[in-house]
């Protein structure tokens, strides 16, 4: 099995996201939201195209496997802007993956962690965590929790 076949098809998606990121805030705000995945070259890469209707805002992972190190590159697209962002790097190992990178959060290059955990038939779990001071703490702000549609 390739690391994201577990992904291919319908989901529905329980957001849970921090209102203001990097701040102390304490305060969530929960949404409902779709995704749709697919692979690609024969597994080698996976696209999902996700909707949040109660936002507005739709979006999309692209990603690819490294075929010699066996690392991902998974980038977003956020459909408000087009903007292909800098790729997550990461591993998935026995079920679950690990990706890091970096990203400009109101104007400063933060760390981002993406977490990818129990993974199962109908359901698993997504995290995003940002660091502020070089991977030293991380900061949870965003969890999306997948059910299969």
């Amino acid at each position: 099995m390739n690391d994201f076949d577990f992904f291919v098809g319908s989901w529905k998606v329980a957001n849970r996201r921090l209102r203001t990121w990097l701040s102390g805030d304490t305060e969530w705000e929960e949404f409902e939201g779709t995704t749709v995945c697919r692979l690609l070259l024969d597994g080698v890469g996976m696209v999902d195209e996700m909707a949040f209707p109660s936002k507005g805002v739709t979006g999309m992972t692209v990603g690819f496997q490294d075929q010699k190190s066996g690392e991902w590159s998974l980038y977003w697209v956020d459909g408000r802007d087009g903007i292909l962002t800098e790729p997550v790097v990461g591993k998935v190992s026995d079920g679950d993956g690990e990706f890091y990178g970096e990203t400009v959060h109101e104007g400063r290059t933060v760390r981002v962690r993406n977490a990818w955990a129990g993974r199962g038939a109908d359901a698993f779990r997504w995290e995003q965590s940002f660091s502020a001071d070089d991977g030293e703490t991380w900061e949870l702000n965003w969890v999306m929790d997948f059910t299969r549609d």
